[in-house]
């Protein structure tokens, strides 16, 4: 079962990639689960996470706490939409 509110966050982690990685619009509709992020988005890279989780954090109302922060979460599209997901849907 799908939490309720998870198209919405899912369309902000894909609105907020769009945004500070300045993106195409097309280009990030057609993310899906599995699609890599870290390491293989170029534009993704260490400086570009920190504006990735500041920009979450405040369209999405949550606090990300460094030790949360891991290569898992970063790793795809899904395990970033999930993670935000579970902060903001609790």
């Amino acid at each position: 079962m799908i939490p309720d509110g998870t198209s919405q966050v899912e369309d902000t982690v894909r609105a907020v990639l769009r945004d500070v990685l300045a993106l195409s619009e097309d280009r990030v509709a057609a993310f899906h689960a599995t699609t890599e992020l870290f390491g293989a988005l170029p534009e993704l890279d260490s400086m570009a996470v920190a504006g990735v989780l500041t920009e979450l954090e405040d369209r999405l109302g949550i606090v990300i706490d460094d030790d949360e922060v891991d290569g898992e979460m970063l790793e795809t599209f899904g395990a970033l939409t999930r993670f935000a997901a579970g902060k903001a849907l609790i």
